[in-house]
């Protein structure tokens, strides 16, 4: 890989459905390497689904070679139960990752909606019309769990980017002295 470019997975997980989706950024260009979820029968006891969740994605891992894995983190539902579910699919996930040595990055839905639509309360529908805009994906979306996916990991490019490049200020005298250019007189 040239130096810059940075495959991201993301992960929507789940204990029936797991989202993922690759991007990979070159400077400024993103691209979408794959969108897709792993399914897995309900009937099958919990435990052995954890157990296909991890392998499931060791074999995403290992297929893609991601920089960073960027999952979505739990919210405080009515339901305990499907939290504690999701909790559980979220853990093994990233112990995927954390086996191979990747970083993991958390982000909530909200922020992931908000990155991606600018608004924190959007419907998945429209996190995924958003991406069809901003990654060129052309292809019709299955499964907004996959979308999500996708939105997960460009949220986190976004995020990365913002991280490297932002600086701060300590008052509007330092922003005049640093940036002459970008204030009318």
């Amino acid at each position: 890989m040239e130096k810059g470019n940075k495959i991201i997975l993301g992960i929507d997980p789940g204990t029936n459905i797991m989202g993922y989706g690759i991007i990979e950024a070159v400077g400024k260009a993103l691209s979408l390497l794959k969108m897709d979820v792993l399914k897995f029968d309900p009937k099958t006891d919990a435990i052995l689904r954890l157990r296909d969740i991890f392998i499931g994605t060791t074999q995403i891992i290992e297929e893609y070679n991601p920089d960073v894995v960027a999952i979505e983190s739990q919210f405080y539902g009515k339901n305990v139960q499907s939290m504690l579910k999701l909790g559980r699919a979220q853990g093994v996930a990233i112990a995927a990752a954390a086996q191979r040595g990747i970083p993991v990055f958390e982000y909530s839905p909200r922020k992931v909606k908000q990155a991606i639509t600018g608004k924190g309360g959007a419907s998945k529908e429209q996190v995924a019309g958003m991406l069809k805009h901003l990654i060129q994906i052309n292809e019709t979306i299955a499964y907004l769990d996959a979308s999500d996916a996708v939105a997960i990991a460009l949220c986190h490019h976004i995020q990365s980017t913002r991280m490297v490049t932002s600086t701060t200020y300590s008052g509007w005298s330092a922003f005049i002295a640093k940036q002459p250019d970008r204030v009318v007189k």
